[in-house]
């Protein structure tokens, strides 16, 4: 089946000149970002001043179909880093490689009611991304050659699927290793949302078949309830609660169902937010539980130490604080991870983040994570500067 995907994508390539003819929206995105990287493995820093070029065009609206053309540049304007695919592992990775892609072309229906269908290598992100999401922080996003589609029956009821064919990964199409490009997959998601009083309650199973890594190959059965409460005009309650259990799927080993649960409350008051939560990803010393095709950045702290969860598991008590300071805002996280099976401790980290938005359609970033290192791995100091611009 997933032969069929660099087809599809040419039909869409030469549908573009019909399309053309109709009315349509461009949209760019520009991010030149400075990161740096101090890890104590490695005797040089690594520096990495690249350039993000994302330009699209949509069609406008027929009948409801539409087609979506994107594609995306990244250059390395310094390469002092390992981008996997550089030949310059003596630096720590920062993995931004260089290279020029199509990142999405997709035929799209949508409806009045909320119904919408997408055919085609697209953009896929479902509720916090923790299991499926399209990585934005790296400079080349991950996307996905699939079929999705959603229905609203009710205003309240919203069911999501998708079948996905191929995963494009952030290292690119011009990877020297294929696997760290693109993975060929038989995965089906899907997810049952329902708007309530108190928040989304959310069921999700997501079927994920790896064939080029069938031991990989994962099904997640899960619920997600997310929300808040007002208390008055300026304060309100937040909770958020996910459970979910995992097991092999298709050719995977049976290596034993590992489980899921994040806990997170807080209070929101005049613009600020203060968050207290607990992540748990069960390990069972040879099986954990895993989200390969997560938006991982978002969670485990930005030195990202735990993009794989260890065979032991992992447990992430955190807390976060964001809101307005003047112009600006902030946000701060402490994290304190720990082994889900025995005592080992893995680590702590404080992440800090200033995000500026200067004029309409530009953002100037500032962010900092130190991870200092409990045995797991070794300490590690990141930083980055970027400045964004996005019609």
């Amino acid at each position: 089946m997933a032969a069929r995907s660099p087809l599809l994508v040419v039909l869409l390539l030469l549908s573009v000149p019909a399309a053309a003819a109709l009315p349509g929206t461009w949209t760019l995105d520009v991010r030149l970002r400075l990161e740096q990287v101090d890890d104590a493995a490695f005797a040089r820093e690594a520096t990495a001043l690249t350039l993000r070029t994302r330009l699209g065009w949509r069609s406008g609206a027929w009948r409801g179909w539409s087609l979506m053309v994107e594609g995306e540049d990244v250059r390395a304007l310094v390469d002092d880093y390992n981008s996997t695919a550089n030949d310059r592992s003596a630096y720590p990775v920062v993995l931004d490689p260089q290279g020029a892609e199509l990142n999405q072309a997709w035929l799209g229906w949508d409806a009045a009611a909320g119904h919408q269908v997408r055919i085609g290598r697209q953009r896929i992100a479902f509720d916090n991304q923790r299991f499926i999401g399209n990585v934005g922080w790296r400079q080349n996003e991950q996307t996905f050659d699939a079929v999705s589609a959603a229905w609203r029956p009710t205003p309240a009821w919203t069911l999501r699927w998708a079948w996905l064919d191929r995963v494009h990964r952030v290292a690119g199409r011009g990877h020297p290793q294929r696997l760290q490009a693109r993975q060929d997959l038989d995965a089906h998601l899907f997810n049952l949302s329902r708007a309530l009083p108190a928040g989304t309650l959310t069921g999700y199973a997501y079927l994920l078949e790896n064939q080029d890594l069938p031991a990989q190959s994962t099904r997640s059965l899960g619920l997600r309830h997310a929300g808040e409460h007002a208390l008055s005009d300026d304060v309100a309650m937040l909770h958020a609660v996910d459970w979910a259990r995992q097991s092999g799927w298709r050719d995977a080993p049976d290596t034993g169902t590992v489980g899921y649960l994040a806990l997170e409350g807080g209070v929101r008051w005049s613009g600020h937010a203060l968050r207290l939560g607990a992540e748990r990803l069960g390990g069972n010393g040879t099986r954990a539980f895993q989200t390969p095709l997560a938006t991982g950045h978002a969670f485990n702290g930005w030195a990202d130490r735990f993009l794989v969860t260890p065979a032991d598991g992992l447990r992430d008590r955190h807390l976060k604080v964001d809101g307005p300071l003047g112009p600006l805002r902030y946000l701060v996280a402490w994290h304190d991870f720990r082994a889900d099976r025995g005592t080992a401790r893995y680590g702590r980290e404080l992440d800090l983040q200033l995000a500026w938005p200067v004029a309409p359609g530009w953002t100037v970033l500032a962010k900092y994570a130190d991870y200092r290192s409990d045995g797991f791995g070794s300490d590690v100091r990141k930083g980055w500067l970027s400045v964004e611009y996005r019609r």
